[in-house]
């Protein structure tokens, strides 16, 4: 009993260090660029925090959360771009006029609404990700085929977009105005959009918790690691990787939403192949297989492209691509499994060997 309260404890305050740092030291700290810069990480994070469920518990490599990011973000700025229009008095938002484009599109319509927007942002990419899992899983497909499958689809979905005028072509969507009828020019509204992200993060980390060490978790990683002992037993784990594939999805279509309004524009360059693979590489150097690895691999991926690319921005990719091999090849439980490595041989070391004599004792009395 006390071990679990002592385990309660120590989660309840690391969610609290977690807010004190994000709600309090880093707008306390950090000017009005690196704070806004830190909420567009965040967003990252989120992403992370799912595919660390999904991959590092789950066993399905997800090349193509790119989608599902893509989706939230364009349903956000389809929204945001329509209410720009209505403030201008205009009919269709701007680019659509360059365009020539003098209606707006029938699957523009619903998102004028803004309740409507918020829940297409959670049904869509859930909805679209239970299509594809229940045709992929059911029919036993996993492994690399899974991630070729998964990894096309994200490619498709970045050519679909760079064809279509009606959501901004290659260039995308970009200059939003307002927010929900708040406009985005004022920094205390940016603060804002860096709270709302900063606490959605912590909800998908508790949630993702939550999942881990239930006895769903329990089963999901009985899936990954014996997925026809799991079927001999009666349980189908198509419907087990459903779950955890749908959620990795549903979070990512959050982040892809909030990153709209936090960065300022979404384009086909956002959501394809290149941002899914970036998307693992920061949960594989995290640490996938751990709770707070992905959030923090994520982090510091994105953190780290965005300093050295500034001084080097033709040798990062390469730098990039090169820590992650190294990362799977060599310390494939990433940076967490390191550390948990290191504190493992530190408490052998620590352990004074056993008193040898009893056993002289009793070696005597024989």
């Amino acid at each position: 009993m006390s071990i679990l309260t002592n385990e309660r404890a120590r989660v309840w305050v690391g969610f609290a260090l977690a807010a004190i740092l994000l709600f309090g030291v880093a707008p306390a700290v950090l000017s009005d660029f690196r704070l806004n810069l830190l909420g567009k990480f965040l967003c990252f994070a989120i992403v992370a925090a799912g595919i660390g469920l999904a991959w590092g518990r789950g066993g399905m490599l997800t090349l193509g959360q790119g989608v599902f990011f893509g989706l939230g973000a364009y349903i956000m700025a389809m929204h945001l771009k329509i209410a720009d229009a209505q403030l201008r008095g205009d009919s269709v938002p701007d680019f659509m006029q360059i365009a020539g484009i003098r209606d707006l599109p029938a699957y523009w319509a619903p998102f004028t609404s803004p309740i409507v927007t918020i829940l297409a942002i959670l049904i869509v990419p859930a909805a679209v990700a239970a299509l594809l899992g229940l045709g992929v899983f059911k029919r036993r497909v996993k492994g690399a085929y899974f991630a070729i499958l998964s990894q096309a689809l994200a490619a498709a979905f970045a050519i679909l977009l760079v064809g279509q005028q009606s959501t901004g072509g290659s260039n995308g969507l970009n200059r939003f105005r307002s927010f929900f009828g708040f406009d985005l020019s004022d920094p205390a509204n940016k603060r804002m959009l860096f709270f709302i992200a900063a606490a959605v993060l912590l909800l998908v980390v508790a949630a993702v918790r939550q999942l881990m060490y239930s006895r769903y978790g329990e089963l999901l990683v009985a899936v990954r690691d014996q997925e026809e002992r799991v079927r001999f037993l009666g349980y189908d784990p198509a419907n087990v990787k459903l779950v955890a594939y749908v959620t990795a999805a549903l979070f990512a279509g959050i982040a892809g939403a909030l990153f709209v309004p936090v960065v300022g524009i979404i384009s086909p360059a956002d959501i394809g192949v290149v941002p899914s693979i970036a998307f693992l590489i920061g949960v594989a150097i995290g640490g996938r297989s751990t709770l707070l690895g992905p959030v923090l691999g994520a982090l510091g991926v994105a953190w780290a492209q965005s300093a050295f690319s500034e001084s080097f921005p033709s040798g990062w990719t390469y730098a990039q691509g090169l820590l992650f091999i190294v990362v799977v090849g060599f310390f494939p439980a990433g940076i967490a499994g390191v550390i948990a490595l290191v504190r493992g041989r530190r408490r052998r070391t620590d352990t004074p060997p056993p008193d040898p004599e009893p056993a002289k004792e009793v070696e005597m009395a024989r």
